[in-house]
């Protein structure tokens, strides 16, 4: 049976999703290319249809887990008027962020703290990509820092993104409950008394 383009095209989305998935559960060394073929519904032998070697999936999956990061914040921080305040933006990725429900959501929550450790020692490809990603979710944040008037809002951003990935690693890696949320709770209340947002909820 023939298929058109975007039927290989749709294919190639769900085996990226499912790769995703795989790579923030996993960790892209771990992660087993027939696996994840399997669970996109696929065999081991339809791999290279779509892609030429291990390294270009993870390369791409990346990309993948990119796009649903910035997807996740404008589905975060719309108000009920579709229309979101810059002030209500950062609120709501903050509260989002640095959440209960985000730790826990290690499949699906956002790349940055799922591959840091790993980045090092991927294929420069994958570092470029998680380089374009990072660059892209800091400028969505210093937009709003912008549109308020802080000073410096791109270096800013990237201290406030540092700074709630750092505190959502932690919190992932403690053992003990009460400390995780307690680690959530002292940044997200650090960086809200931080961007002067404290009394705009």
């Amino acid at each position: 049976m023939r298929y058109d383009g975007d039927h290989k095209q749709k294919t190639r989305e769900r085996v990226l999703k499912e790769a995703a998935k795989a790579i923030r559960a996993e960790g892209p060394h771990r992660i087993a290319v027939a696996g994840v073929m399997a669970k996109a519904g696929l065999t081991h032998g339809g791999f290279y249809a779509h892609f030429e070697s291990k390294d270009e999936l993870v390369a791409a999956a990346i990309d993948t887990m990119f796009g649903e990061a910035r997807n996740r914040f404008s589905r975060e921080t719309v108000e009920s008027d579709g229309r979101p305040s810059p002030q209500g933006k950062l609120i709501k990725y903050i509260d989002f962020y640095l959440s209960a429900g985000h730790r826990d959501a290690r499949t699906t929550g956002c790349p940055l703290p799922a591959l840091a450790a790993d980045l090092p020692r991927l294929a420069p490809a994958s570092r470029e990509r998680y380089g374009k990603g990072v660059a892209a979710l800091t400028a969505l944040i210093a937009d709003a820092l912008g549109a308020l008037g802080h000073a410096e809002p791109q270096a800013l951003a990237g201290s406030v993104l540092s700074e709630m990935v750092g505190a959502l690693s932690l919190s992932r890696a403690v053992a003990e409950p009460d400390q995780s949320d307690l680690i959530l709770d002292a940044s997200r209340t650090a960086l809200k008394r931080r961007l002067g947002l404290e009394t705009s909820q």
